[in-house]
């Protein structure tokens, strides 16, 4: 009976202790929540929603995430908008350029919120077609422009007479600058058999070019066999399965019985470093360091090849200002493990790795800058680029070409000059 009355007396002393504490917590929040609103800080939901975290988080140690400053922020402006606004509110879209705006903001040109239909794109293009006119761009952030950095042969944009290192100025009469390098691509894809109107600056001169959209399917490897038993090899972009094409390109050359091989790496702007690895794997020694990868640690990653060399023939390797990335990899793991010549001009210099990670809606995603690559011998590439072992400029009417001919390729001829000796 004593005990029952002990309980009792408890249990009343313990629901006063909480009342009194409920009470105390409520009007605290109240009045605090008073002064923010009179100061015009308050935030949406916040301060309840941190008086709940910060009691949870003293009984059982783990933080609950509430919102974060940006969304409180955003909470703001979609508020006032909804309030004041007289045009109509795309929530999607509104969302969409927000986080693209805030990837942006880190001013990495390859760094980028993909929109769904970005995230399309990107596919099609990995995958191998697209309806467009068949360039590969780039951003110069120097100059805040759009570079053409390689032009599909055969497509709209070959045809219609744009090359590589133009800047592509306008699209259908509307300026882009080269932070507006996914909007300018959009622009220039969409429905088959429609024009499109490209100017494009060149040596200082505005020249207007008119292109008809189509679908471009992708050939990234083609070869042939030339005089003194030479294979001839150029690869495009390293996209698809282009390893596989390479292997066979080769052991088809190797089967009419030549001697040596020149691989045209020239306006090839990169692609998977998958397949670039693979075709390396070809190439050199099994066991051999074919690239050094650093993430933002400072942890590195070290690719080696693990399959015997099927090219046992004298190499020589055409490279130019438009030769990026992957095609960079591939360069670098063959001058450092086999002998060989690189011959043409300074390569562009991208030296860092994305990688794509899409959202549980799996139609949108991030591109992300997560590794910088370095040579097999733990050279620096980015914004370096690899120096050619014969430095050889194309006659300047040549320069962008996408096809040279071959009176005029002294790149190409001198390759051939070395290799039949």
């Amino acid at each position: 009976m004593e005990e029952n009355k002990k309980d009792n007396k408890y249990k009343s002393f313990m629901t006063v202790i909480i009342t009194a504490l409920i009470t105390c917590i409520i009007t605290t929040i109240l009045i605090y929540n008073y002064f923010l609103i009179r100061t015009g800080e308050a935030r949406e939901n916040n301060i309840i929603a941190n008086a709940i975290n910060n009691i949870v988080s003293s009984i059982t140690g783990k933080e609950i995430t509430t919102k974060t400053s940006i969304n409180g922020k955003i909470a703001d402006v979609k508020a006032k908008l909804d309030e004041l606004y007289m045009g109509e509110i795309d929530e999607e879209k509104m969302i969409d350029g927000a986080l693209e705006g805030y990837v942006s903001a880190l001013g990495d040109e390859y760094t980028e919120y993909l929109t769904s239909e970005e995230m399309t794109e990107l596919m099609q293009d990995i995958e191998g077609n697209y309806v467009g006119i068949g360039v590969y761009i780039a951003q110069n952030t120097k100059t805040n422009q759009i570079l053409v950095i390689g032009v599909i042969e055969d497509s709209p944009a070959h045809k219609g007479g744009i090359l590589a290192g133009d800047i592509i100025k306008k699209i259908d009469g509307i300026e882009y600058t080269g932070e507006q390098i996914n909007q300018a691509s959009n622009q220039m894809k969409g429905t088959e058999g429609t024009q499109v109107a490209i100017t494009v600056e060149r040596d200082g001169k505005e020249i207007e070019l008119n292109v008809t959209k189509e679908t471009i399917k992708f050939k990234y490897v083609d070869s042939e066999k030339l005089e003194n038993d030479i294979g001839y090899i150029k690869i495009s972009s390293f996209e698809g399965e282009c390893a596989k094409d390479f292997k066979n390109a080769y052991m088809n050359l190797k089967s009419q019985g030549i001697k040596s091989l020149i691989i045209d790496l020239r306006n090839n702007g990169g692609g998977l470093v998958d397949q670039s690895l693979e075709i390396a794997e070809t190439i050199v020694p099994r066991g051999a360091t074919m690239l050094i990868t650093k993430d933002k640690y400072g942890n590195e990653e070290i690719s080696t090849s693990e399959t015997d060399p099927i090219v046992d023939v004298p190499i020589v390797i055409l490279v130019n200002e438009f030769t990026a990335s992957a095609s960079e990899i591939l360069t670098a793991a063959i001058k450092e493990n086999v002998e060989c010549k690189v011959i043409g001009t300074q390569t562009y210099g991208k030296g860092i790795i994305q990688g794509i990670f899409p959202f549980k809606d799996k139609k949108t995603g991030l591109k992300i800058t997560i590794q910088e690559y370095f040579t097999p011998k733990h050279n620096k590439l980015h914004k370096i680029g690899i120096k050619p072992d014969e430095e050889i400029q194309l006659p300047e009417e040549w320069q962008g070409q996408v096809t040279i001919e071959r009176e005029y390729d002294n790149q190409l001829n001198r390759a051939i000059e070395i290799l039949s000796k």
